[in-house]
């Protein structure tokens, strides 16, 4: 079951129990599998939570409609991802440890990623869904996201063959996505026969870019390679138009969504690419179905479900899959069977390879407020 509560913009969203809450263990509670929703509600990535939170009610009320999991109900439970690392760590150790959830998962930073990882492992599955930097190993952790790999290297591929980029500006934050991304980056510039000319990171939460902007002139790049996070990217986005660099650099992002486009407003798109393995534009059969079912299901004000949201509704439907498949919640009989589980959803056809999610990756253009997908990479 799904408990729900109204608020603007979210027709009906599952409510948030306090995590000091101890649960009553009566017959609803032990037929029920309670999974803990990691988004950010607050700080840069603040903006994705009302469409994480969204799509993944979206997934848990169509499999509780279809009699549930195991035949068993399932329930969010909303644990704040914009807080400290360590203090999301902490919550979710501490549901975890009072048996108050059986699974974690969410779109949330690789350093929320980092401290919540150690707290799961061998205790409980963690399906994580945001784009990442790659690398991840820890016992009972799976991996929904677009990693460097099948992300970013066809993308600066496809940059350099369709806009003729050969000299990169990567400006991203502080912090271990960005800086392993950029790593990534630069072996693959060397690959391409392109070249990284410069590099600059920033604070989460900055709002003045005008030494980074100063830089990007002075290096004269064709391409910039943003590594930024939510409302960081929406400044980085205004004040690069502002300076009118965006009539002639292009700029290319993995994490950028139509929240953000939104944000930035149009006179600040122009020259915006990005790449990801779901657009709303997208426009496959299984995308259209799932565009389809969030409206009819949150209606017209509802937050937009981009890529970044839809995200969410994938970590459900994989760890629904998993438990399905193991036909048990038991963590390493899940780990036992994980390998090749795979299902069609809104993203088309995936499945799980070293428990990450093998998946379709696009690339698309900026329309002022929309994206246009231009190719599969």
């Amino acid at each position: 079951m799904v408990e729900r509560r109204v608020r603007p913009g979210l027709a009906a969203a599952p409510n948030r129990p306090s995590v000091a809450a101890a649960p009553d263990r009566d017959d609803a509670w032990r037929e029920t599998l309670h999974v803990g929703l990691v988004i950010p509600l607050q700080g840069p990535a603040g903006m994705f939570g009302p469409s994480c939170e969204a799509s993944a009610a979206l997934a848990v009320e169509g499999m509780n409609a279809d009699r549930g999991v195991l035949g068993r109900q399932l329930r969010l439970v909303v644990i704040d991802g914009g807080q400290p690392p360590q203090r999301v760590a902490d919550e979710v150790d501490c549901l975890v440890s009072a048996e108050a959830i059986d699974a974690v998962t969410g779109w949330h930073i690789s350093a929320v990623r980092q401290a919540v990882a150690p707290r799961t492992a061998g205790r409980v599955p963690y399906v994580y869904t945001a784009l990442y930097e790659g690398g991840e190993r820890t016992p009972g952790v799976f991996l929904t996201g677009e990693t460097p790999d099948l992300q970013l290297y066809p993308a600066m591929r496809w940059m350099g063959t369709a806009l003729g980029v050969r000299r990169w500006f990567i400006v991203g934050d502080d912090y271990v996505w960005p800086r392993a991304s950029a790593a990534a980056a630069r072996a693959y510039a060397t690959r391409l026969g392109a070249r990284v000319c410069g590099e600059e990171y920033v604070r989460l939460g900055s709002e003045d870019f005008s030494s980074v902007l100063t830089e990007i002139e002075r290096v004269r790049p064709e391409g910039i390679l943003m590594l930024l996070v939510g409302e960081d990217a929406v400044q980085f986005n205004r004040a690069f138009a502002a300076r009118g660099l965006d009539e002639r650099i292009v700029r290319l992002s993995p994490l950028m969504d139509e929240n953000m486009l939104l944000a930035t407003g149009a006179d600040g798109t122009s020259g915006l690419y990005a790449a990801a393995g779901f657009f709303e534009a997208l426009g496959t059969e299984s995308s259209l179905q799932f565009l389809a079912d969030y409206s009819q299901r949150h209606g017209v004000l509802a937050p937009a479900p981009t890529s970044l949201g839809e995200s969410c509704y994938e970590g459900i439907r994989l760890l629904a899959e998993l438990w399905q498949r193991c036909g048990s919640t038991d963590l390493p009989a899940i780990c036992a069977v994980a390998e090749a589980t795979g299902y069609d959803g809104p993203r088309g056809p995936v499945h799980l390879t070293d428990r990450h999610l093998r998946q379709r990756v696009y690339v698309a253009r900026a329309d002022g407020l929309d994206f246009e997908v231009l190719a599969q990479l």
